[in-house]
C-alpha cells in the first residue's frame, strides 16, 4: 500500500481556500507532530490494523492506521473514511482516531484478525432525523453525526460478551440491543442495553448532555491540543476564551490556564454551527508536570436555563519531554 504524507495528502488537496483555513488546525495539529506522534498518544490501542466492510454498500478497506515510524498514516485514515462514509473534505477532519484505536484494540481482544462488518457509520443531520422519523434507535445529538461511533459486528463473536468485555473498562459508549451486533463510540463513557436505551428522552435537549474531547490522550509541554464538543442539540451558545486545566483527582483544582487560540478577542466566542464546535485549538502550557488532567469550558451567552454553566473533557496525561541523549 502506498503511504502519503500529510504534506502530500488531504491537507493540501482542499479545493478552495476556505476550507483550507478551516483545515489550517488540522494540518497543523496532525502533521507536526513528531515521528512518534500517534504510537503512544491513545491509552487503547491495537496492532494498528483494521479490515473493516461496509454491509450497506459493500465498500471495504484494510488499511493500518500506522506508519512504519508511528506517525499517524493519512491514506489509511482517508481509506476508512471513505468506508464510513465520511466527507472528510468537507469536515476538514477524520473519523475520530481515538474510536479507530479503541475498536482495533477491541476487535483484537475479542476476535483477532477478524473483518469488521459495519451496520452504521457515519451519519449526516438528515439521514440521522431520517432514522428518528422512521423510529429507529438514533439519538437527536447521536455520536454518529460527528464521526464518533460505529454499529458493528465481528462473525463468531457474541455480541453480549462483546459489550460486556467494552462495558467493564469504563472508557467509552457501548450499546447492545439485542444480537450480534453492538454500537460503540468514543464519547462520553456510559453503557446500556434496549431497556435502558433514552434515544427516545429529552435528556440531551438543550445541551444538557453536551460533551468535550480532546485530539488525543497523551501530550507534551508545547503541543498543539484540539479540543471538540460532541452530543451538541442546539448551536448559538458561547465559550470563554480562556480553558482550565484540573487536577485529575476528583477535585476542581486549577493547575494552569490556557486560550484558545481559535477565540476572539471578546471575552465570548459564540459556536454557532457544527465545525466551530469541532475545531477549538490551543497549546499545551507550560506550567503543567507531568501527569493527568482534564479540561475545562466555561460557557457564556447560553440560550438556554438548563444547559450546564461548563463542561470537563476527557482525562489527559502530559508525558515528559525526551531531551536528546537521554
Amino acid at each position: 500500500m502506498k503511504v502519503e504524507k500529510v504534506a502530500n495528502g488531504f491537507c493540501m488537496s482542499l479545493p478552495s481556500i476556505p476550507m483550507l483555513l478551516v483545515a489550517l488546525g488540522f494540518c497543523l495539529s496532525w502533521g507536526a507532530m513528531p515521528s512518534e506522534a500517534a504510537a503512544d498518544r491513545f491509552f487503547m490501542m491495537g496492532d494498528g490494523r483494521l479490515a473493516i466492510e461496509n454491509m450497506h454498500d459493500g465498500s471495504y478497506a484494510e488499511v493500518s492506521i500506522l506508519n512504519a515510524d508511528g506517525s499517524l498514516n493519512e491514506a489509511g485514515l482517508r481509506k476508512i473514511d471513505e468506508v464510513f462514509g465520511f466527507p472528510t473534505s468537507e469536515k476538514g477532519e477524520h473519523i475520530s482516531p481515538r474510536l479507530l484505536f479503541m475498536l482495533d484494540y477491541f476487535t483484537d481482544l475479542a476476535g483477532p484478525g477478524k473483518t469488521i462488518h459495519m451496520i452504521s457509520g457515519y451519519r449526516s443531520p438528515e439521514y440521522n432525523n431520517k432514522l428518528r422519523d422512521k423510529g429507529a434507535n438514533a439519538a437527536r445529538t447521536s455520536q454518529h453525526l460527528d464521526g464518533m461511533a460505529l454499529d458493528f459486528y465481528l462473525d463468531g463473536v457474541d455480541g453480549k460478551e462483546l459489550w460486556e468485555l467494552i462495558r467493564n473498562r469504563d472508557c467509552c459508549g457501548v450499546g447492545h440491543y439485542g444480537g450480534k451486533s453492538i454500537h460503540l463510540d468514543s464519547g462520553k463513557p456510559r453503557f446500556w442495553e434496549a431497556a435502558t436505551s433514552k434515544v427516545r428522552t429529552t435528556e440531551s435537549e438543550q445541551n444538557r448532555r453536551i460533551y468535550l474531547t480532546t485530539d488525543y490522550d497523551r501530550y507534551r509541554i508545547g503541543d498543539p491540543l484540539r479540543l471538540s464538543f460532541s452530543s451538541v442539540s442546539d448551536f448559538g451558545f458561547g465559550v470563554k476564551p480562556t480553558v482550565t486545566f484540573l487536577a485529575d483527582s476528583g477535585e476542581e483544582k486549577t493547575v494552569a490556564e490556557a486560550r484558545l487560540e481559535t477565540a476572539a478577542e471578546a471575552d465570548c466566542s459564540m459556536v454557532d454551527d457544527r465545525r466551530a464546535a469541532r475545531f477549538m485549538n490551543l497549546t499545551v502550557p507550560a506550567q503543567l508536570r507531568p501527569g493527568r488532567y482534564r479540561i475545562k469550558v466555561e460557557f457564556c451567552r447560553s440560550p438556554f436555563p438548563t444547559m450546564p454553566g461548563s463542561v470537563v473533557s476527557n482525562t489527559v496525561e502530559i508525558m515528559e519531554i525526551m531531551r536528546p541523549g537521554a
